[in-house]
């Protein structure tokens, strides 16, 4: 097999995404792809330009881009995927976390702090649940800040998920990064939870699906569960599901927040408010899409 620099290569990558027949692929994906593989820095990319690629590394890295080309997304390839401040293990059972879900732990944990401390709640365990954890991103972020960051452990979390795959990854996940306090349980939404006093939330999050089945960027999404993406009902099925039920899992003043889709802010305002919910509103995006609407009970 004729040998390819990190020259050669970067050519290679050029012309695959700003070429005459690129444009498609952003070129970080290959780029990162080709790290990942020769395990450097980026620096690297830069400084060793005459590195030449085993064999095996270039076989890997052509296979690899194949696939990207044929819509599997970078993090499939090295099952990897960096979220928040930590790094997740995914695969196909379990959506690629995405940096707008962000918003949602940033506000979740906005509105903890906010909270007043009662002198009721002292010794009570604070309880928080994730509907749909998957790959456990935004409960094990949530917990992994709440107990190093903001110091607090009175904390209790609970990461809810149908799937008994995606719940393997979320376990490995909480693990690896040193988040050992979280129970998870195989559910459909909250049908395995308890509406006893001592079971009840201070806070119900959720990335719930919400694109709707006839959208038709489903059709590029071939690599990720399509279970996890699209809901009937204009995709407002299971944010319907779980604003309805979450006042019998809300504990007095507790707070629901779901991300949704960029237009819908103003229909799952209305839904929580016909459900009892107050102090409702919806947070932007990094991209000034709505993107996440929280109310409390």
């Amino acid at each position: 097999m004729t040998a390819f620099t990190i020259y050669q290569i970067k050519q290679q990558i050029w012309q695959l995404t700003n070429g005459d027949t690129g444009g498609t692929l952003p070129s970080f994906w290959l780029t990162d792809w080709l790290l990942y593989i020769i395990d450097k820095p980026s620096s690297f990319l830069i400084t060793d330009e005459n590195y030449e690629l085993s064999d095996s590394e270039l076989e890997q890295f052509n296979t690899g881009v194949a696939k990207i080309q044929a819509g599997t997304p970078l993090a499939y390839l090295t099952g990897q995927q960096e979220f928040w401040s930590l790094n997740f293990t995914v695969n196909e059972h379990t959506l690629i976390p995405r940096p707008d879900t962000e918003v949602l732990v940033e506000q979740v944990l906005k509105w903890i702090q906010s909270q007043p401390k009662s002198l009721d709640n002292i010794n009570k365990p604070k309880r928080l649940l994730d509907l749909g954890t998957g790959s456990g991103c935004i409960a094990i972020s949530l917990a992994h800040e709440l107990k190093y960051q903001l110091k607090d452990d009175s904390w209790q979390t609970v990461a809810v998920d149908l799937s008994a795959e995606a719940l393997k990854i979320a376990r490995h996940n909480a693990a690896v990064n040193d988040v050992t306090d979280i129970e998870f349980v195989q559910s459909s939404w909250y049908d395995e939870l308890s509406t006893q006093d001592e079971h009840l939330f201070d806070v119900i999050v959720s990335n719930p699906p919400y694109i709707d089945e006839s959208d038709e960027h489903l059709t590029h999404l071939i690599a990720e569960p399509i279970s996890a993406l699209s809901a009937p009902n204009h995709g407002l099925a299971d944010i319907e599901r779980i604003v309805q039920r979450a006042p019998l899992y809300l504990r007095t003043g507790g707070l629901l927040a779901l991300e949704h889709g960029f237009d819908q802010g103003a229909t799952v305002r209305q839904i929580l408010a016909d459900n009892g919910f107050t102090a409702v509103q919806t947070v932007q995006d990094f991209g000034g899409n709505d993107r996440v609407t929280l109310g409390e009970i």
